[in-house]
Parts: structure tokens; sequence; C-alpha cells
């Protein structure tokens, strides 16, 4: 039986049992794989004008137990977290539901206030200075705050002498804000801390600038500068370097290569 001829470039043919018809195209285009292109400076949005970041630093207004425990925090010469970064903090804690938290650093109070606003009301802050006068401090701000006494426990002592005496795998949020030398070790700490899905926070992850410049060789930011590097490449953490006060570094604790 004669075989039907085979359609040639630009021929249209009907197709069997159907009214229509089809063509062959005369240089049918290549098959092409998606190539994924690196981001240019060019399409990186610009930085934010300063006038903006404060204005977002400020977006969350503080109440008068966290004024006055910013102002005990000039006063004796210590940092605090900005009202930006405090805010974060109470989203982090809000966000998770946590009911228990460790706070690495207590100063004057400030960050404590901001994260007691954001745990479950019967959450509980374990945090540790080594300072006994911050803490002493901490604890009247606590209490203008209207803070019940069992929801704050404050240890004095070296936070790496206090932390290994902490629950394994019991704790929502770890935030630190001490000796940026032992960051790495406070790091080690909290992971062995955290549930999964917990999240681990290291204030002053920008340190005034100074991690962006590879000019800068002091061994405190040269510390956090590997902290952060080391914190991308880890199987079991998921990051984010957030751009509020001096810097948020944020990571939730995963199983690795989930």
């Amino acid at each position: 039986m004669p075989q039907p001829p085979r359609p040639t470039p630009g021929d249209v043919r009907p197709f069997p049992g159907a009214a229509g018809a089809t063509v062959v195209p005369r240089n049918p285009p290549p098959r092409t794989r998606a190539v994924r292109r690196r981001p240019q400076e060019a399409d990186i949005s610009t930085p934010i004008p300063p006038a903006s970041q404060a204005f977002a630093d400020g977006f969350v207004a503080e109440d008068d137990a966290l004024a006055a425990a910013r102002v005990r925090a000039q006063e004796v010469g210590i940092g605090a977290v900005t009202p930006g970064a405090g805010a974060a903090l109470r989203f982090l804690a809000s966000a998770l539901g946590a009911r228990s938290v460790v706070e690495i650093g207590t100063g004057t109070g400030v960050s404590g206030l901001w994260l007691l606003q954001g745990m479950r009301p019967d959450g509980v802050l374990t945090t540790v200075d080594v300072e006994a006068e911050h803490q002493r401090l901490a604890r009247t701000g606590f209490a203008e705050a209207g803070v019940p006494s069992a929801r704050v426990r404050t240890i004095a002592g070296a936070a790496l002498d206090v932390l290994p005496r902490l629950t394994d795998g019991h704790y929502d949020l770890v935030v630190v804000d001490a000796d940026r030398r032992e960051c790495a070790a406070y790091l080690d700490q909290a992971l062995r801390l955290l549930r999964l899905g917990g999240v681990v926070v290291l204030d002053h992850a920008l340190a005034g600038g100074r991690v962006a410049d590879p000019a800068q060789r002091d061994v405190q930011t040269v510390a956090v500068r590997d902290l952060v590097q080391s914190v991308t490449e880890r199987e079991d953490l998921v990051p984010v370097l957030l751009p509020v006060g001096d810097g948020l570094l944020v990571a939730t604790k995963v199983t690795p290569g989930r």
C-alpha cells in the first residue's frame, strides 16, 4: 500500500481525524537550557538611606520601662540593643511562641524586656552575665515593667561556665550579646541548648561596619567575621544577616541535609 508523502518544512497537512492542521516550521529553534545568571551590582537595590534606616529602627516605640533601662545602660557605660533590634527580638520570640529563652549578656535588661514582651505569658527568660551589678539593675527594670519574678532567672557568672549546666535541646531561642572573641564557643553552646526549629541570634554582627571591611583585622572583628562566614557553610543552620541596629545574625537549627 503506498505511503502518504512526508510533510516538508513549511507544508500544512490535515491532522487525521480532526478538522485542524499541523505546521512543520522551516527552521525549528534549538532546545536550550535556562542559565541562572549571578546578580550584577546593577541588579542589587541601592542601600537604605540613613533617614530610612533611622525611621525603621524607631518604628516600634519603647515604653517607659524600656526607656528607663536604656538610661541605666548609658549611666553604667554599656551598650544596649537599638529599638529596631529589640523589636526584631520580640518578633522572633513571638513567632516561635517561645517558652524558654537563654540570653547571654544581661546588660541592664533592655534586650530582656523586649524578649519578654514577645514570649508566651508562661515563658521563662534565663539571662547570664558576668557582672552581678548589671543584673541587679536589670531586675529593677523587670520589676518596673511588672514582670513576675518567676519569669526571669538571672545567673551571674561567665557564660562558658554557666551554659554547660543548662539542659540540652530545651530552649526555643538563644540570644548572644557578649564577648565577641568567644562568639564561636557561644554558638556551639547555643546549638546544644536549642531544640530543632529553635533560633540563635548574635547581636552586633556587623561590628559598626568593621565586619564588612576586610582591612579591619582586630581580634573581635575577625572573630565575628569568621563566625558569620562559618554559619553560611553549616548544613544544620538556615541563616540570615539582618542589617538592623548593629546587625543581627539569625539562624534556625535544622536537621543536617534536610
